[in-house]
C-alpha cells in the first residue's frame, strides 16, 4: 500500500464498485451506486474526527455523551462528476458546507483547465474534503488541492472511487500532506489517460451523456 494512501476494503464496497465497473449497468443503476459507496466511504474519511462529552438528558437520566468537536467540514466537489460523491457524503455529513471547483482534462495534453470555483467564505477554518472519483493521471487532482491550499486551507484529505498508481504518485508528489482515501487501485493508465480495467468515464456514466 503506498504511503498516505487509505484503500478501504470492505465487501460492501468492493461488491457495489464491481457492479458499477459492468458496462451494461445503468445510468440510474451507477447513479445509486456511487451514492452508496460515497456513505460508506465517508465513515472511513471522518474516522479520525474528534469528539468532545456534552452533559444531555435521556429519557431515563442525565449523562455526558460524545459529540462532534474541533474544526467543521467542507465537502469540495471535482466538477463534474465529484457531485456523484457529493450527494452520498451529504447524506452522512448534512452539516458541511460545499464548494465546487470545475475542471475539465485538456485531452491533447492532459492537464487541468480551471473553468469555475466556488467556495464557502470560511473554508479555511474548516477541515475540507475533496471529492473526485477519477484519480486518473492526477493533474485535476493536484490542481483541485491547489485551490484549495490557495484559500488558506491546511487540514485536507482526498477521496476517490478509483485510483490509478501514476494519479497517486502525482498526488503524493505535489501534496504529500493529503492523504488519499480510496475504494480501489486499478492497473494503470492507458495512451488516453483512462484508468485500467477502470470503469470508463465517470461523468459521462454518471449523468448519462455518452
Amino acid at each position: 500500500m503506498a504511503d498516505g494512501v487509505v484503500l478501504v476494503d470492505h465487501p460492501l464496497v468492493q461488491h457495489k464498485l464491481t457492479i458499477m465497473r459492468r458496462k451494461e449497468t445503468s445510468t440510474m443503476g451507477f447513479r445509486r451506486l456511487l451514492r452508496e459507496i460515497a456513505m460508506l466511504l465517508a465513515y472511513e474519511v471522518v474516522r479520525d474526527v474528534p469528539t468532545e462529552l456534552i452533559e444531555i438528558e435521556t429519557p431515563i437520566k442525565r449523562c455526558m455523551m460524545p459529540q462532534l468537536a474541533g474544526k467543521k467540514l467542507c465537502l469540495v466537489s471535482v466538477l463534474r462528476a465529484g457531485d456523484g460523491l457529493l450527494t452520498g457524503m451529504l447524506d452522512i455529513l448534512p452539516a458541511a458546507r460545499v464548494g465546487h471547483v470545475g475542471l475539465y482534462r485538456d485531452p491533447k495534453t492532459l492537464q487541468a483547465v480551471e473553468y469555475f470555483m466556488k467556495l464557502p467564505r470560511d473554508i479555511d477554518e474548516r477541515q475540507v474534503i475533496v471529492l473526485d472519483p477519477m484519480l486518473a493521471t492526477g493533474n485535476s487532482a493536484v490542481a483541485a488541492v491547489s485551490k484549495v491550499k490557495q484559500a488558506g486551507c491546511s487540514s485536507i484529505k482526498f477521496v476517490s472511487l478509483l485510483c490509478a498508481p501514476e494519479g497517486i504518485a502525482t498526488l503524493r508528489a505535489a501534496h504529500p500532506d493529503v492523504p488519499i482515501y480510496t475504494a480501489a487501485i486499478d492497473e494503470c493508465l492507458n495512451d488516453h489517460g483512462y484508468i485500467v480495467p477502470g470503469l470508463g468515464d465517470a461523468g459521462d456514466r454518471l449523468f448519462g451523456t455518452k
